[in-house]
């Protein structure tokens, strides 16, 4: 899927007194998922549901925390899948009004307040990363800090042994010119560690 979101963007809904609070996410993973909806617990005790929708791979989980099977969880999910979202996360905290909606106007209210969310987030492309290392003189660290910046690159992480030891990365279609950039400016000083090794 082609999309992820670049910041959190939240929506709120009054539907027959219940109070639907939702909102769209990026992140990494399930873990951070988890971490995003016990603080919604924690932030809002009086809530009657804490429900979530994640997109994120393998990872991938609806969960209606008490609702009707089906009736939240799932119609969230949905909204993200039409949207082409990946690595997100839907949550809605809901307050009972005290007037039941039934199973067609819980499904409404969940993608409402998630696709209300989605009207106002930026969506930003996917791209595949790519993670490069390289062992490089300590004379070619600041051509190498030059390069990485040039490309866009992130340096994930520097160590000083004998010698520089750099972890980089980057959209992955520009991998190969950046290497061979790399390898020019290092004239066969610099080697390139293969992780699958």
């Amino acid at each position: 899927m082609p999309y992820t979101l670049a910041q959190p963007v939240h929506s709120e809904l009054l539907i027959k007194k219940s109070r639907f609070i939702g909102c769209v996410q990026p992140v990494q993973d399930r873990a951070q998922a988890l971490v995003i909806v016990q603080s919604l617990r924690e932030q809002h005790p009086g809530a009657n549901h804490v429900c979530w929708a994640l997109m994120a791979g393998g990872q991938s989980a609806a969960v209606d925390d008490g609702e009707p099977s089906g009736t939240a969880g799932r119609p969230m999910l949905d909204v993200l899948r039409h949207q082409q979202i990946e690595g997100a996360l839907a949550t809605v905290v809901r307050y009972f009004g005290g007037v039941k909606l039934g199973a067609g106007g819980l499904v409404r209210a969940y993608t409402d307040a998630i696709a209300q969310a989605m009207l106002k987030a930026e969506k930003v492309e996917r791209q595949a990363m790519a993670r490069l290392q390289c062992r490089l003189p300590y004379a070619l660290e600041g051509g190498m800090r030059r390069e990485v910046a040039s490309a866009n690159a992130q340096l994930l992480q520097v160590s000083h042994g004998d010698d520089v030891l750099a972890e980089i990365e980057l959209v992955a279609s520009q991998a190969p010119d950046f290497v061979a950039r790399m390898n020019e400016l290092g004239q066969g000083r610099l080697t390139w560690i293969d992780e699958s090794a």
